[in-house]
C-alpha cells in the first residue's frame, strides 16, 4: 500500500500539474474514442500499451479478456459496452488478448477449477474458443487459444444490440488485438499479415 499512497504523491506533484488543463478539460468532457476490452491481468496496460492520454480509452477488463454473448438481464459488462457505444459514440471497439494469459493457460492446460467455481463458471464463455484451438499442443496451444479467444470474444461483442446497431450503420469498427508481453509487438489477429504495431 505504500507504493501507491507514494505514486498518488509522485502524481498529485509531478504530473497533475503537468496535464493540468487537459483534466480541467476532462472534469466535464468526456468524449472517448476506442472501446477497449483487455484482460484483467496485471501486466497489461492499456494507456501504457497504446501511449493514450486520459480520456481517450473507455476500457473494461475481464478475466481472460471475456465478452459473454448478449443476454437480456442485469449485466456490468454488457452495460458498460452499450454505455460506450450508445452513449459516448466511440467509434473503435479493440478486444486485446495477450501471451501467457492464466485464464487461456487454464483452459488449455485443462486445470482444475473445483476450488474456484466463479472462475470456472466465467471461462465457459471461451468454450467457442477452445473448440477451435484443438490442434495445437503444449506452449502453442496457449498461443493459439489467445488469438481464437480474440476472435470469439469479437463475434460475442457482435451479439450485443448496440454493436449491432453500430456496425450495420457503420459507425464503429471492432479490432482484435494479442500483445506479446516480452517483446512488446501487438499482432492484429482480426486481420491476418498486420501488425497493429510494430516495435522499432
Amino acid at each position: 500500500m505504500q507504493d501507491l499512497t507514494e505514486g498518488v504523491a509522485r502524481f498529485q506533484r509531478d504530473i497533475y500539474p503537468a496535464k493540468a488543463e487537459l483534466f480541467a478539460h476532462l472534469a466535464a468532457t468526456h468524449r472517448p474514442t476506442t472501446l477497449f476490452i483487455s484482460c484483467s491481468d496485471a501486466r497489461v496496460v492499456p494507456e501504457l500499451l497504446t501511449q493514450s492520454e486520459p480520456g481517450e480509452l473507455f476500457v473494461i477488463r475481464t478475466a481472460g479478456n471475456l465478452v459473454p454473448a448478449y443476454t437480456p438481464g442485469s449485466d456490468g459488462v454488457a452495460a458498460s459496452i452499450e454505455y460506450a457505444v450508445a452513449v459516448l459514440g466511440v467509434r473503435d471497439i479493440v478486444v486485446c488478448g495477450h501471451s501467457a494469459c492464466g485464464a487461456m493457460t487454464a483452459l488449455a492446460e485443462n486445470h482444475d477449477l473445483s476450488g474456484a467455481p466463479a472462475i470456472a463458471d466465467w471461462l465457459r464463455h471461451a468454450d467457442a474458443s477452445r473448440a477451435r484451438a484443438t490442434a495445437e499442443t503444449g506452449a502453442r496451444k496457449v498461443d493459439a487459444l489467445v488469438r481464437e479467444n480474440v476472435l470469439a470474444q469479437l463475434a460475442n461483442l457482435a451479439t450485443h444490440p448496440s454493436v449491432a446497431r453500430a456496425l450495420a450503420e457503420h459507425t464503429v469498427t471492432l479490432h482484435g488485438w494479442v500483445y506479446d508481453i516480452p517483446t512488446g509487438s501487438v499482432e492484429d489477429v482480426a486481420a491476418p499479415g498486420r501488425q497493429a504495431a510494430r516495435a522499432a
